[in-house]
C-alpha cells in the first residue's frame, strides 16, 4: 500500500512527464501544459488510485490524455 506521500511523488513525476510530452507534441508552454493537464479528465483519474492510472507509464497516461483532448472524454 502506497502512502500519500507516495503517491504524489508519483502523481507529480507522471504529470511532470506528461507536460514535457505536451509541450513537445504541440509547441505550447509550460505553463498551457500544466493548465491543460491539471484541468483534465484524465488527472482527475489519474489522482484516484481506484482507477490504477498510478502504476501505468506516462506514455499510457499521456495517451488517455491525448484522446481526451480530441474528443472530450475519456476512453
Amino acid at each position: 500500500m502506497l502512502t500519500q506521500v507516495q503517491k504524489d511523488f508519483i502523481i507529480d513525476s507522471l504529470t511532470e512527464d506528461m507536460a514535457q510530452m505536451l509541450m513537445d507534441d504541440t509547441k505550447c508552454t509550460i505553463k498551457k501544459a500544466l493548465n491543460t493537464i491539471y484541468n483534465s479528465e484524465t488527472f482527475e483519474k489519474l489522482c484516484d488510485s481506484e482507477t490504477g492510472l498510478l502504476t501505468q507509464s506516462a506514455a499510457y497516461n499521456y495517451s488517455i490524455l491525448q484522446h481526451e483532448l480530441k474528443y472530450g472524454k475519456i476512453v
